[in-house]
């Protein structure tokens, strides 16, 4: 080892946990050119050990006496989530390695791993095999990466593996995310990540049927800039193409009827729009991960009506975002019009609603008072006569 400074963690032996990590200050100690012993002494529990000595890392010197205890530190751990979202037959199931150690078995495409926690501070690899893989040699895919303490991590496995068959052949890739969520940060709400995994689809936008737009110009490979913090409700949810005026799909997403309060989601874009360009795999759909795992959960498709869609035309510029008092509002109009500005929450029950009169063409900006709104998302929907435009907006203390 050479002479420096160093810090050694005691791990379980599938490599998954860390239970203790030491200091080794060798340079510090003045130990160059020396031979050690370190022993592991004591109980990881004295309690059940006659109330014995605690669990530690001990230096023996050549010279002998009494052993050096290694000084313990706080062991740095992340917790982390692995979607598998990869819609390439090649990579139907796989096994997930973290450095030489089997992180997940047999995963399937559309499951989760719960949440775990895994050694941060350190470089290490994931390596993606086949499965019944038994160790890391020529893997199918390998990166590098380092986590940092204390912090929660939401990973997507998505993209292609295969030389042929899939148009187009986006590479495979793990998509972190570093602000994942266990759990919703307001009781009573449902906090959902979106994520747009679907290779063969363009740049959306994300609409709710009532309240407008939630989610602008994601493209492949994108997770939404933040959660969006729900009330539990059942929403119909839309997909739109960039400029907002054409329904891809639409989905149901029943958060209240599965009882999702609480909670803290992920929902993927998944699949192919055109199954018949990639090797015929699974259709384009919406898909959620729990935080504890499992199968990643269908939301059911619904018919989409014309009716439903909203042009936007108007280029509104909101500031600040998020907001804790003043709300600004900067529009330009091409031609005169009588204009309505409304604040609605996530689930379209108005909160405010200010009407401007007529307006002529020329550029404006309007100033709204939000420090009474509650914390979380709200909807802005701005009217003139022929034009609605939707944009989100979150208040933040």
């Amino acid at each position: 080892m050479a002479n420096a400074d160093h810090s050694l963690q005691v791990q379980t032996s599938d490599g998954r946990t860390a239970v203790a990590e030491y200091s080794a200050p060798l340079e510090t100690l003045g130990l160059s050119d020396s031979a050690l012993i370190v022993v592991a002494s004591g109980f990881l529990n004295p309690a059940n050990n006659s109330n014995g000595e605690a669990f530690g890392l001990y230096v023996a010197l050549p010279m002998g006496g009494d052993l050096i205890a290694l000084p313990s530190v706080e062991i740095a751990s992340a917790r982390v989530q692995v979607i598998h979202n990869s819609a390439d037959a090649a990579a139907a199931t796989v096994d997930v390695w973290y450095n030489d150690a089997a992180l997940l078995d047999d995963f399937a495409f559309r499951t989760a791993s719960p949440f775990i926690d895994v050694t941060a501070g350190t470089a290490f690899d994931i390596t993606i095999q086949p499965p019944s893989s038994t160790d890391t040699t020529n893997g199918l895919w390998r990166k590098s990466y380092t986590l940092m303490g204390n912090e929660t991590y939401v990973l997507v496995a998505n993209g292609i593996v295969s030389a042929s068959g899939y148009s187009p052949a986006t590479p495979f890739d793990i998509y972190v995310n570093a602000m994942g969520r266990e759990e919703a940060g307001t009781a009573g709400n449902t906090d959902v990540l979106v994520f747009h995994g679907a290779t063969d689809a363009p740049t959306v936008d994300i609409y709710e049927a009532t309240a407008g737009e939630l989610i602008d110009d994601l493209a492949y490979g994108e997770y939404d800039v933040d959660y969006l913090e729900l009330p539990t409700a059942d929403y119909t949810l839309q997909v739109r193409d960039e400029t907002g005026a054409t329904v891809v799909a639409s989905y149901s997403a029943p958060l209240a009827t599965l009882s999702l309060d609480d909670s803290a989601l992920v929902a993927v874009a998944s699949g192919f729009l055109t199954p018949s360009n990639n090797s015929d795999g699974a259709a384009f759909g919406i898909w959620v991960a729990l935080p504890m795992g499992g199968n990643l959960i269908e939301l059911p498709s619904v018919a989409t009506s014309t009716d439903d869609i909203l042009r936007e035309q108007v280029d509104l510029q909101i500031w600040p975002i998020p907001a804790s008092r003043d709300l600004t509002v900067s529009y330009t109009l091409d031609e005169a019009s009588e204009i309505n500005m409304d604040i609605l929450s996530i689930t379209g029950q108005m909160v405010m609603s200010r009407d401007l009169g007529t307006r002529s063409s020329g550029s404006y900006s309007e100033t709204i008072d939000v420090s009474s709104f509650k914390e979380g998302i709200y909807l802005l929907r701005f009217r003139s006569d022929n034009d609605i435009t939707t944009s989100k907006i979150k208040v933040a203390r």
